[in-house]
């Protein structure tokens, strides 16, 4: 009885120690599995392009090409652009080039942010030897840009218009021109996000 007695108190005292060791086993792999997720967290985050917060309005646009047609164009000869939007200067600016009839005419823009006015800047330079510089704000819900035109542009000195990404995912664009003393209608453009549609420059 006494041997029975003694080597049931020593399994139990063996199990007892068997069942620290998983459990210190078990703890072990928890917490080298929390290290590795941590980790592994830590580099996505790393690896994430990093984007000026004062651009993240724009953020949606990013690494994706747009395809719409001029409102008012006529369906025997459209007028379609093609605008593909991307992140710039590590992060520090947004990039946008477009062109118009495969290359009939085009632009490149530069979003900033320009800490003297507190506001997106933009500097859009066109196929036409003109350009124009001007800022973007957010108003309402809409993204809203004013800019001065420098160069020849038939007689147009300011323009100013509204976009936003719509519920259904198209992105809308309608501005206005300020030429001979008066604003007059410019131009109004839905677009689609187009993968296949390429920016063209001859």
């Amino acid at each position: 009885m006494k041997f029975f007695q003694y080597n049931t108190g020593g399994l139990c005292k063996i199990k007892a120690a068997m069942n620290n060791k998983t459990e210190r086993i078990m703890n072990q792999r928890r917490t080298a599995f929390f290290i590795a997720c941590a980790a592994a967290l830590s580099l996505a985050a790393a690896d994430k392009p990093s984007l000026n917060p004062h651009l993240a309005l724009l953020e949606p646009l990013l690494g994706k090409t747009w395809k719409g047609t001029f409102k008012g164009s006529k369906p025997e000869s459209p007028i379609i652009d093609v605008a593909h939007w991307e992140r710039a200067l590590n992060g520090q600016a947004v990039r946008q080039v477009h062109s118009i009839n495969k290359g009939a005419y085009g632009g490149e823009t530069m979003f900033v942010w320009d800490e003297k006015k507190q506001a997106v800047a933009y500097y859009y330079f066109t196929t036409e030897g003109f350009m124009t510089s001007g800022t973007l704000q957010v108003k309402d819900g809409h993204l809203v840009t004013s800019e001065q035109v420098n160069g020849d542009a038939d007689g147009v000195t300011e323009v100013r218009g509204t976009s936003e990404i719509q519920p259904d995912g198209k992105f809308h664009v309608k501005a206005e021109y300020f030429k001979k003393g008066q604003w007059v209608i410019g131009h109004e453009v839905t677009y689609e996000e187009d993968p296949e549609s390429e920016v063209i420059f001859k």
